[in-house]
């Protein structure tokens, strides 16, 4: 449980730190959408609360979590693919997202989660 919620909690963290990269470069250069630029600052930031959340609630053992955990790092890994293809492809980025993407399922999957996270009567 503990693996799980540092690795949930380090995915939050680089969010947060990709929320704060956008807002500066929203700051410091002009866009071509502004538009664009801001619903994608907003997105990332909704992104990084909602894996806090669900980093807090894993150490609780709260049986929901185990979906929205799927959902993330199912999400993750889509946009990890996209990193690999493409004319514009970032292999780097994309190991660096694929990997935690499936540690965290292989981490939900155990049974000591498993254990944890049941839905209790």
């Amino acid at each position: 449980m503990v693996a799980l919620a540092v690795l949930i909690f380090a995915q939050c963290a680089l969010l947060a730190a990709a929320t704060g990269y956008l807002v500066i470069e929203l700051i410091i250069d002009t866009p071509d959408s502004y538009a664009s630029a801001v619903a994608l600052a907003v997105l990332t930031t909704i992104a990084a609360v909602w894996l806090a959340i669900i980093g807090v609630n894993v150490l609780r053992g709260s049986p929901w979590v185990r979906g929205a955990t799927i959902v993330v790092q199912v999400l993750q890994i889509a946009v990890a693919i996209g990193a690999f293809q493409g004319s514009f492809a970032r292999p780097d980025l994309g190991w660096l997202l694929l990997i935690p993407a499936v540690a965290a399922l292989v981490l939900l999957f155990t049974s000591p989660v498993l254990a944890a996270t049941v839905r209790r009567p």
